[in-house]
Order: structure tokens, then C-alpha cells, then sequence
């Protein structure tokens, strides 16, 4: 069976790629490998998407801010797949990745911008794991080797305009 790296990235690598990480990381057999990167990593995980993923007995050891230059390199691992989770990153000039990898954008608000009481930003959050891990579920199902590439990146972007509009997914490619 294949193994397949995945990148996700957002402008910070504090909260939404970081919970991207660590829900690929735990939800999946050892056919993946989950990382994360930002454009402009701020160098610090936030705090409460730490605690949102502790609350869920998600693993956080490992989880750090980093740029994705780190990954943009011969040196790094070779991406299979790149999952842009912000719309600045989507919108920003990405490095040139080594081994062509498939690339979508899955974007979800941003919980770290969430104002209120500490309550509504903790469900800020939930909320974006709940969006993340619906979509990690639904890539993580797909038929990858039935697929040739052009399908599975039809595949792919679906995913991301599915739950932004609400579908259940229940339309997904299962050959």
C-alpha cells in the first residue's frame, strides 16, 4: 500500500494547519504522514488550538511554527499532497515543491480571529476541527489508486467546496 505525505498550510502555522496536522496524524493508518507549514509562521502554536486538541486527546508533541521553506527543499520530504486550510495562503506565490504534488484549497475561518468570551473562542475552535476533520475523513477515504490524477483532483477540490456549501459529501467518487 501507498504511503502519502501531506502539507498543509496556512500564513501563521499556529492554528489551522496545526490542527490539520495532528488530525491527519491520529485519524489515519500509516498510509500518511501529516505536516504543516505557514508562509509567514509566526513561530508559536496558539495556545488554545493546543488546548482544543488536548481537550480531544489529540496528539500535540512535535507540533511546532514553521515556515514552508522547511519543506521546499530537496532535502525535506517529498509532498504527495498540498492542502492550502486559509484564503491568504491560497492567494499567496508558493515555492516550487519538489515532486509535483496535488494541491487544493480547503479554506475554514480563522479561529485565532474569533473575538468574545473565552467560551466563544474555544467554539471558534471545535469549529474548525469539526470542518477539518470532516474533510481530512472524506480525502482520507478516497479510492487514490482508482483514480488518475485529474479525477482526483476533481476529487480534491470538492472536498473543500463540499463543506463550505453545506453537502454532505455523500456524492464522493467511491470507484
Amino acid at each position: 500500500m501507498p504511503h502519502y505525505n501531506v502539507l498543509f498550510l496556512c500564513t501563521g502555522n499556529s492554528a489551522r494547519s496545526i490542527i490539520a496536522e495532528s488530525l491527519l496524524n491520529h485519524m489515519t493508518d500509516d498510509r500518511f504522514t501529516a505536516y504543516s507549514a505557514g508562509s509567514m509562521a509566526t513561530g508559536t502554536v496558539n495556545p488554545l488550538a493546543l488546548r482544543v486538541l488536548e481537550g480531544m486527546d489529540l496528539p500535540t508533541e512535535g507540533l511546532y511554527s514553521k515556515n514552508w521553506d522547511v519543506f521546499a527543499t530537496d532535502d525535506g520530504p517529498t509532498m504527495d499532497f498540498i492542502f492550502t486550510v486559509c484564503d491568504r495562503a491560497a492567494a499567496e506565490p508558493c515555492p516550487i515543491w519538489p515532486g509535483q504534488p496535488m494541491t487544493a484549497h480547503w479554506g475554514v475561518p480563522d479561529p485565532a480571529a474569533a473575538e468574545g468570551t473565552d467560551e466563544e473562542r474555544l467554539r471558534a475552535f471545535h469549529d474548525t476541527v469539526t470542518a477539518l476533520r470532516r474533510r481530512i475523513g472524506l480525502f482520507a477515504n478516497l479510492p487514490m489508486q482508482s483514480l488518475d490524477r485529474m479525477r482526483l483532483k476533481r476529487e480534491l477540490d470538492a472536498i473543500g467546496d463540499d463543506i463550505a456549501e453545506g453537502n454532505n459529501g455523500s456524492d464522493r467518487a467511491t470507484d
